[in-house]
């Protein structure tokens, strides 16, 4: 078996890293050491770790190497894995993921007490940055589960997304965030809101997490698609309001898709009731308020069903505005566009559209009907092969 640098650790993928370890052609021991020195390197400056565990780390993949000296084939075979640290190593999806094969190295940011608004991390080092930008906020609740995968400390984290808390620091910090449909794994909180979810580089990577997290085998990722997805893009869902240069990246990003011949964008007017007072109202279980939560629940999920009568994918920029700085975002609703859909239970994905002419990074959110995860997995898979074809040197061109 042989050594991998950070470097080079930080290249891979958790599905190249378990092929690697599940044909013994590289160490899980060897991976996470790999994994240590790339958070030692990088997380000074970043913070996105409350707490990193080497020994249990260390203990957890050599307990992996043996089972594959012995015969075993893990689907996450000696993956590292950052740990939100409001969920820890005991609830369902980290017990999961460990059964999977994942080796937990450290416990991310959460927003620290204080304020209303959940888009920022903290540790007693500091705030955590946003790689992309130490000024901005990489979002939140999951924020050092965002930085700790986009800059290339760990292939996977952990999140939990109860109004946008996996997709808002995925948008921001440039990664997928994959929501799933509420039910697919019990909830973590009484209104039933907040559901586990990914963070990754890569949709392969997010299909692999899902399929431990769900318990399934079946490939959530086709390897082409067998039709471009008809997709309907609103800018505000009716009631947002989105700022022009974010609307602009995102709806640029999406024509890129459709160029690529993975969408085909259609024209569907989306109109939905403002989630706002329903979503409060069921954090709050409100008795008072069952009527109107009732009301706004019967009319997103009959605006849905119709839309997904004339499109596959409903998309819309993940956020309304850029991401804020260290001071908060004012009066700025960041989660306008995504927490109607945690109410709805629809599956929900954040994937990376780019920059503002402003270098303000954007999100690109994909809603697909109940159950079809596939669907905004294959389009994550397309956006990954379209910026791979971007970035590729041109052949004969000086580089």
């Amino acid at each position: 078996m042989t050594e991998i640098s950070a470097a080079d650790y930080g290249g891979l993928s958790a599905c190249e890293i378990a092929g690697e370890v599940n044909a013994g052609r590289l160490s899980a021991r060897a991976v996470a050491s790999a994994a240590l020195a790339r958070i030692g390197r990088d997380d000074t400056e970043l913070r996105a770790f409350t707490a990193v565990w080497p020994q249990a780390a260390a203990d957890r993949a050599e307990a992996i190497d043996r089972r594959i000296r012995q015969g075993d084939r893990l689907p996450l075979a000696g993956v590292p894995l950052a740990v939100k640290a409001t969920e820890g190593l005991r609830s369902l999806q980290t017990a999961r993921l460990i059964a999977a094969g994942c080796v937990p190295v450290g416990a991310t940011s959460t927003p620290g007490p204080g304020t209303r608004w959940r888009t920022w991390g903290a540790t007693d080092r500091g705030v955590t940055l946003n790689p992309l930008d130490h000024r901005r906020s990489p979002g939140g609740s999951s924020a050092g589960s965002a930085v700790a995968v986009a800059a290339g400390m760990v292939p996977l984290a952990t999140g939990s997304d109860g109004a946008g808390s996996v997709r808002i620091p995925a948008a921001w910090c440039g990664v997928i965030g994959l929501k799933p449909t509420n039910g697919l794994v019990p909830a973590r909180d009484r209104a039933g809101l907040n559901i586990a979810g990914p963070l990754a580089r890569h949709a392969g990577d997010a299909a692999a997490y899902l399929d431990a997290l769900a318990g399934t085998t079946a490939p959530r990722v086709p390897a082409e698609p067998l039709r471009p997805l008809r997709t309907a893009f609103s800018p505000d869902l009716g009631f947002a309001a989105t700022l022009p240069a974010i609307a602009e990246t995102a709806h640029a990003f999406l024509g890129a898709l459709s160029l690529a011949g993975a969408v085909d964008v259609v024209e569907v007017p989306v109109r939905l009731t403002d989630p706002a007072a329903c979503w409060q109202s069921l954090r709050g279980s409100s008795a008072a308020d069952a009527e109107r939560v009732a009301r706004t629940r019967a009319s997103l999920g009959r605006a849905l069903e119709r839309h997904f009568t004339e499109a596959d994918l409903l998309a819309t920029p993940t956020t309304p505005n850029a991401p804020h700085g260290h001071d908060g975002p004012g009066d700025t609703l960041s989660v306008a566009l995504t927490w109607a859909f945690n109410i709805s239970g629809h599956p929900a994905i954040s994937i990376p559209a780019g920059l503002t002419p402003a270098g303000e990074p954007v999100g690109l959110q994909l809603i697909a009907p109940h159950g079809r995860e596939d669907a905004l997995l294959s389009i994550a898979a397309a956006a990954g092969v379209m910026r791979m074809r971007r970035a590729a040197p041109v052949p004969g061109r000086r580089v």
